[in-house]
């Protein structure tokens, strides 16, 4: 069922567009705080897909988002557009002399929903594959050398290490825990089973890292985690999907990662790769022989 037309508001635009995209993603941030709550999930979205704003409907963003079209149609006119189609213009001029994988896959993935009755398993298992590869290709064009440095001396300075991912970031939170107890390092997983995330984040510390994982919808759970470490002023090392990310504020250092998704699933292998690639860093930075690390011996029946 359709969702009611939003009330109109007396929230204040701005008198004239930015002048390109660039521009348009520096206001968003700057904006982002005095934005309503519905217009945050709109620019949280474009933020984290700013290459396929330029091919999807205002239908397909507004479902992302959770909100009306109209409210597209607002948070347009509140950075000094006519609508949506001209702030769209403004993505599409921004990326006309080159065709990025976000593009052709997005492209892809909108003809197959629209066939989904008749797609054979082959096609459904190819565009899984293609939305994986457009996260791992868009992470390589986009990591950000100095917040992964910085994530890199966080993790060696620590003195423990607690990492806390939900639902379907536990997963992941899962595998940096594996991969970090091969190094010295006393390493915590947040678990929160029983629902005992106080009592497990009880004895952090100062100097004590947090490692937190989270992506739109960003459970509440870790933001309360992540609230308790800055008061024990522990230091925090943040993966999440935009820069506008709540998390981001309570960070010592923020690594953005963004999977492709697949029919309204999204893939984890960006981020698997980008929490290897951070253990992978450490390790070397420590000394350890990365070549040499192998599976424990399993314990005698």
């Amino acid at each position: 069922m359709p969702r009611p037309a939003l009330p109109a508001t007396d929230e204040i635009s701005f008198a004239s567009p930015p002048v390109n995209a660039e521009r348009l993603l520096q206001m968003i941030s700057e904006e982002y705080d005095a934005l309503p709550r519905q217009l945050k999930r709109v620019a949280s979205y474009i933020s984290q897909q700013s290459e396929r704003i330029m091919v999807e409907r205002i239908s397909d963003i507004a479902r992302e988002c959770e909100v009306h079209p109209s409210a597209i149609v607002r948070f347009s006119q509140r950075f000094g557009f006519s609508g949506f189609s001209e702030m769209q213009a403004l993505f599409r001029q921004a990326w006309t002399h080159k065709t990025t994988p976000a593009q052709n896959y997005q492209q892809r993935i909108r003809s197959l929903a629209n066939n989904s009755q008749t797609a054979n398993s082959g096609d459904l298992a190819r565009e899984c594959i293609n939305a994986t590869l457009s996260g791992i290709e868009r992470l390589g064009r986009e990591l950000d050398e100095v917040a992964f440095d910085t994530a890199v001396d966080l993790i060696v300075n620590a003195d423990d290490i607690y990492v806390v991912g939900v639902r379907r970031s536990f997963a992941v939170a899962d595998y940096l825990v594996y991969n970090l107890q091969h190094t010295q390092k006393r390493i915590h997983l947040v678990s929160g089973i029983g629902g005992s995330y106080r009592e497990q984040m009880r004895s952090v510390r100062a100097n004590d890292l947090v490692i937190a994982i989270s992506f739109v919808p960003y459970s509440k759970e870790t933001q309360h985690c992540l609230r308790f470490a800055q008061q024990q002023n522990a230091n925090a090392l943040i993966i999440t999907d935009s820069p506008l990310s709540p998390l981001a504020k309570l960070a010592n250092s923020v690594l953005l990662v963004n999977e492709g998704s697949a029919l309204a699933f999204r893939s984890l292998s960006a981020t698997l790769c980008l929490c290897q690639a951070l253990f992978v860093a450490v390790a070397y930075r420590l000394g350890l022989n990365v070549d040499e690390i192998h599976e424990q011996a399993g314990f005698d029946d």
